[in-house]
Parts: structure tokens; C-alpha cells; sequence
């Protein structure tokens, strides 16, 4: 099952497990983008929930435990992504948003799903900003350093249950995640894709892709000059 599974990176996911012979869930909350997938898509089983509302997660994962018992996989890929500064008239509005879906979400799912007998795998989606913020998201740059904590603890917790926890660290890709147009410069999601995969092959545990696989083996001081170089106002 792949949250956020009907765009951007998820879609992509999507597309390469299907082509390799999975059975897909995605879910999400626009009907829209669920209905285009399942059309580009016709084997793609969808699923349409707020997973900002407690009580949809709840009903998801009884749905999932009853009609798909058999769910080998989790993927937490949903998130949002808001470009804004501390004196934006809607800043604790739309913090509280990305933290209860880039954070309370996945971490509610993640406690849900290992309880299925089958689950082998939980994939989280971070990104090379867990490591290196850039100030113009920066509510979604320390959610995401959260979640990037928070799998390292994950994956030592789960070992003894035999389930693998996988990170999958992207960098800035061409994806609308933000709004529409302000990732227009970055690589392809398609590229980002068979990158992964690769690496999923060769059995790694944090995939990454170009500026994130340095960002994850930087330094301290090699972190602050990612940090100088993304604002050089400063």
C-alpha cells in the first residue's frame, strides 16, 4: 500500500511495483487524482481517505485487515509541502497541517499496519532536507528530519519482528509538491525511479538519488555550506 500513491513519487512507485508484478493499493484524498491512476492504471486497486483524520486511518487499516489481509508492504510516501515564513498570517494553520500528515499520519499507520501478520516491509519517505533544511519550507524541512529520526529508531525496533524498515531519501524531483511549477528545474521522477530500484535490487536500506545521496553522508560543516549555498542571502 503506497500513501500519496496517485502523484509524483508515488505514482512512480506505483507504476514500477505493478510493472514488476505487485499488487498495488494507493490511497489519497483526491478523487480526482485516484480516478486518473486507476485509469493509467487499471490493475491498481485505490482507496480515497483523509489520513489527517484519525478516525479515516483507523477505518483504513480495518479495510485493509479485512479485505486485503495478505498486505505485504507499507510505503509512507504522503506529504505536504508549505512554502512559507514564520509571520504568515495562516503560519500555525498550516503547520499543524503538515505535521499531522507528515508526521502524526504516518506514525499512526506505521503502529496500525505491523500488527498484520504478512507485513515484511515499511518503506518511509523522507527527503535530502532531513539533513539540510532550506528555510522557505521550513516546518515541512523539520518534519521530514523527524521522520528521518524517527525510521533510524524504527527499523532497530523492528528487527527482532523480522520486518525490514527501508528509507527513501529524495532529493528536490519535478513533482508538484509545493505548487504547481516551483520544481520545474529538477530531474524527472522516471529517472529517480529506476535509481531506486536499483538499489532496492542490491538490498540497501537508505536509497537516495544525485543531491541526496551526498546530503546523507555529509559532515556537519559539510551540512552548513548545503545550508549557505541554498541561501545565499544569508
Amino acid at each position: 500500500m503506497i500513501t500519496g500513491g496517485a502523484s509524483g513519487i508515488g505514482l512512480g512507485l506505483t507504476e514500477r511495483f505493478i510493472l514488476d508484478g505487485n499488487t498495488v493499493i494507493i490511497c489519497g484524498r483526491r478523487e480526482s487524482a485516484l480516478i486518473e491512476a486507476s485509469t493509467k492504471l487499471p490493475s491498481v486497486i485505490t482507496r480515497q481517505v483523509d489520513l489527517s483524520d484519525e478516525a479515516e486511518r483507523l477505518a483504513l487499516f480495518e479495510w485493509v485487515k479485512t479485505a486485503h489481509p495478505d498486505l505485504n508492504v507499507l510505503v509512507n510516501n504522503a506529504g505536504i509541502q508549505n512554502w512559507m515564513s514564520v509571520d504568515d498570517p495562516k503560519f500555525l494553520e498550516k503547520t499543524k497541517n503538515e505535521i499531522v500528515t507528515n508526521i502524526e499520519a504516518p506514525l499512526h499507520l506505521t503502529h496500525l499496519f505491523v500488527q498484520l501478520p504478512q507485513l515484511t516491509t515499511v518503506i518511509n519517505v523522507t527527503s535530502g532536507l532531513s539533513f539540510a533544511p532550506f528555510a522557505k519550507v521550513p516546518v515541512y524541512s523539520a518534519t521530514k528530519a523527524f521522520f528521518h529520526s524517527f525510521t533510524w529508531s524504527l527499523r532497530h525496533l523492528l528487527k527482532p519482528k523480522g520486518i525490514e524498515v527501508i528509507e527513501l531519501i529524495p532529493p528536490a524531483l519535478n513533482t508538484d509538491l509545493g505548487g504547481k511549477g516551483l520544481h520545474d528545474h529538477a530531474p524527472p521522477v522516471s529517472e529517480f525511479i529506476v535509481s531506486i530500484f536499483e538499489q532496492l535490487k542490491e538490498g540497501k536500506d537508505e536509497l537516495t538519488f544525485e543531491s541526496s545521496e551526498s546530503r546523507s553522508k555529509a559532515s556537519a560543516e559539510e551540512l552548513k555550506n548545503y545550508f549557505r549555498l541554498m541561501h545565499p542571502e544569508n
